[in-house]
C-alpha cells in the first residue's frame, strides 16, 4: 500500500515517466520470467524423443529474441513492466504501442548495451535509455481506464 502511494507521488513529480529503480526492477523480473520460460520449454522438449538440436536452438533463439518485442507490440508491456505498472509507448503518441520491427531493434540494443543503456535515463529529459532514444519510445506509468 505504501509503495503504491510512493509510486503515484513519484510518477506525478517525475513528469509521468518511469523512474530508473522501477525500470531496473522490471528488467530483473523479465530476466526471471525468461529463465522460467526457458526451463519450461526445456521440460516440454524433453518429453519428445527425437527433437533435432537445431529445433531446440531455434525455439530458444525465438524465445530470447521475441519475448520482449511481441509483448511490447501486443500489450505495451512485458511481465516485468506489468508487475511495476509501467508501459512502453511511442514518444510521438503515448497511446500507441511500438510496432514489431522497432520493438525488435529496441530489444536487441537493450541486450547488446546492457546496463550501459540505462545510464542515460537520469540525464534524459524524457527519462529515456539509449534503446528508447533509438526506438523513439518512452516508458510511462500505466494509465488505468477511467469511466
Amino acid at each position: 500500500m505504501t509503495l503504491t502511494i510512493y509510486n503515484e507521488i513519484f510518477f506525478t513529480m517525475a513528469k509521468n515517466y518511469a523512474p530508473l529503480p522501477t525500470r531496473i526492477k522490471a528488467v530483473i523480473i523479465d530476466g526471471i520470467a525468461l529463465i522460467i520460460l526457458m526451463y519450461s520449454f526445456t521440460e516440454v522438449l524433453s518429453l519428445f524423443d527425437s527433437i533435432p538440436n537445431f529445433v531446440r536452438i531455434l525455439v530458444f533463439v525465438f524465445l530470447f529474441l521475441l519475448y520482449e518485442p511481441l509483448l511490447l507490440c501486443i500489450f505495451g508491456a512485458t511481465i516485468g513492466h506489468f508487475f511495476n505498472d509501467i508501459v512502453v509507448k511511442r514518444i510521438d503518441d503515448d497511446k500507441k504501442n511500438l510496432n514489431l520491427p522497432i520493438a525488435i531493434i529496441r530489444s536487441v540494443l537493450k541486450v547488446l548495451l546492457g546496463w550501459v543503456s540505462l545510464l542515460t535515463v537520469t540525464g534524459s529529459e524524457n527519462k529515456q535509455a539509449i534503446h528508447d532514444i533509438v526506438a523513439k519510445s518512452i516508458v510511462i506509468p500505466y494509465q488505468k481506464a477511467t469511466k
